[in-house]
């Protein structure tokens, strides 16, 4: 069940009784309460780690009025995030999020959030990121890069990527530098939402159990030293 708190949605136990909280983001162009988001959160909440979904301001103003907008702008979206990491901040906080929600995660960890007035790095309230389908760079333009603070960030990162996303295919991660603190992984001949085609033999129900608990055992691990 979920337990809705101001704009919160809350899966699993609380902060006090979980393995580890998980701030959890969501892409541009879908809530927080996403269907995908909705699976994810459900399905980490069954290994004790309390999940914590949000929406950006953007999208609070859009299920108040119905009307579709684009995300805010960079600046904003980083303050906006560093409210929600200074109210679930409990030395057991996993930050991260579906594809936008994601590098944004990623930027909070950074010195480019520190560039941005009113935001800091949050490294050090933060215990690792998670990037569920990472947006490297915009369908067709590869040359639009956003990864760059991926070779230098210093907690630990887990990429999670559809085979075939977009957004960033295997074969363009496998050759982009990234920090050692830096892992991924690949979902069969997925795409930006884990689905792969039908003819794969794969399906996107088990892609997306696959991502789970890959995502479960990088939270547990990152804060094995607080639970010990």
């Amino acid at each position: 069940m979920s337990l809705k708190k101001c704009e919160y949605l809350i899966d699993g136990p609380d902060a006090k009784d979980a393995i580890a909280t998980f701030l959890f983001a969501h892409g541009a162009g879908a809530g927080m309460d996403h269907a995908f988001m909705t699976t994810v959160a459900c399905g980490l909440a069954a290994h004790n780690i309390q999940v914590v979904r949000f929406n950006f301001p953007y999208m609070i103003k859009r299920a108040e009025d119905g009307k579709k907008r684009p995300p805010d702008r960079l600046p904003k979206l980083l303050l906006d995030f560093q409210t929600h990491i200074e109210q679930f901040d409990n030395g057991k906080l996993v930050i991260g999020g579906k594809s936008m929600g994601g590098r944004m995660a990623s930027l909070m960890v950074t010195d480019i959030a520190a560039q941005t007035a009113l935001v800091n790095n949050c490294a050090a309230k933060v215990r690792g990121v998670v990037c569920l389908g990472f947006p490297f760079h915009p369908p067709a333009k590869p040359e639009n890069y956003r990864g760059d603070h991926l070779a230098t960030i210093s907690v630990p990162t887990l990429i999670l990527q559809g085979e075939r996303d977009t957004f960033g295919v295997r074969s363009e991660v496998e050759q982009w530098p990234f920090s050692a603190q830096v892992s991924y992984q690949f979902l069969a001949d997925g795409d930006h939402g884990f689905k792969p085609r039908k003819a794969s033999g794969h399906t996107e129900a088990e892609n997306i159990t696959i991502a789970i608990e890959s995502l479960a055992a990088f939270i547990k691990k990152c804060v094995a030293s607080e639970v010990a």
